[in-house]
């Protein structure tokens, strides 16, 4: 995480940070914060600018930093994301920048994530295309250009705002020394999108708006993160249909797919993946708490049309 450290003058009071945590973490979990006490220390930590595993050895807050984490906690407390507050997000082994106008991240994506990471060091040929749609952040893609950097990543985003978090979180991702990702602005639902890159991906992963438009979202949701990166229209599956057709055209036969969906989906995706009739080997994972997280399935190599509906079976990750 993103930290901020200040350097007192020798003689400025300091307060001791334990206390002020545990009023913090009373306030957090009042206002209905579930992971109060680790959120307390993080920006505690953040604002004293050491890791939180040393947060009980760090020296107190002077008034000014303490004046400071008051207000990150009360703005934390009226339900603004933590990631917001920080500037930055955890996904696998990256921290990216975020903020208003992208999805900020979560830690069930990196389930996918790694799927794709492995699909790609499996991939038949040495760098491997891999494409990752809805890019938001760019914490999909990023993470496959570090952990295969042999592959070529080409991320795919539409907002003009999650664009700029996406290019920034890549040149810095690129100045530390990852592979450098293509980004590419477009709209995922375009029955032309990659058009110079059909029959050749490797692996296709995509992290989709999936909400159901009608479910209640937590504050931080939907009061902060971007309505057309969270919902999915009346189904969810609005844009994931469109997904599932332009993959196949993309996908080199026996090339991969990944989508994550709500979890009211474990059936209804893989459902429309057999459906589609170009697809074999359908998978349906599940996520380390057992909710329905992403489907799975892998290119068919005679190229047939639509067609009779396949098998598919549930596997957990």
């Amino acid at each position: 995480m993103t930290t901020e450290p200040q350097y007192p003058s020798e003689g400025t009071r300091r307060h001791r940070p334990s206390p002020l945590v545990a009023v913090a973490a009373r306030e957090l979990l009042a206002a209905g914060v579930t992971s109060a006490r680790v959120e307390a220390e993080l920006l505690a930590a953040y604002v004293l600018g050491v890791p939180r595993g040393r947060l009980a050895i760090a020296d107190g807050f002077t008034d000014e930093q303490l004046d400071r984490y008051r207000a990150l906690v009360d703005r934390r407390a009226r339900r603004e994301p933590l990631q917001h507050l920080t500037g930055d997000a955890a996904f696998r082994h990256l921290e990216l920048a975020v903020g208003p106008g992208v999805f900020v991240p979560r830690p069930e994506t990196e389930l996918l994530a790694g799927w794709g990471i492995e699909q790609a060091r499996r991939a038949a040929r040495p760098r491997p295309l891999v494409v990752d749609l809805c890019s938001g952040s760019g914490a999909i893609a990023l993470s496959v250009a570090q952990e295969v950097p042999d592959a070529r990543v080409v991320a795919v985003e539409r907002s003009s705002a999650a664009l700029a978090w996406l290019r920034r979180n890549a040149a810095d991702r690129a100045a530390a020394g990852d592979r450098p990702i293509e980004v590419v602005e477009a709209d995922v639902t375009d029955p032309d999108l990659l058009a110079g890159l059909v029959g050749q991906v490797d692996v296709l992963l995509c992290n989709p708006p999936y909400v159901p438009q009608a479910v209640a979202v937590p504050p931080e949701v939907a009061g902060h993160d971007p309505a057309e990166a969270v919902f999915g229209g009346a189904d969810g599956l609005t844009v994931i249909r469109p997904v599932i057709e332009r993959a196949a055209t993309l996908l080199r036969p026996g090339g991969q797919l990944g989508v994550e969906h709500d979890d009211t989906h474990g059936a209804a995706v893989p459902e429309l993946l057999a459906e589609d009739g170009r697809y074999t080997a359908i998978s349906a994972h599940r996520d380390l708490a057992g909710r329905a997280r992403f489907a799975t399935a892998s290119r068919r190599a005679d190229h047939p049309a639509a067609g009779p509906a396949g098998t598919w079976q549930t596997d957990s990750s």
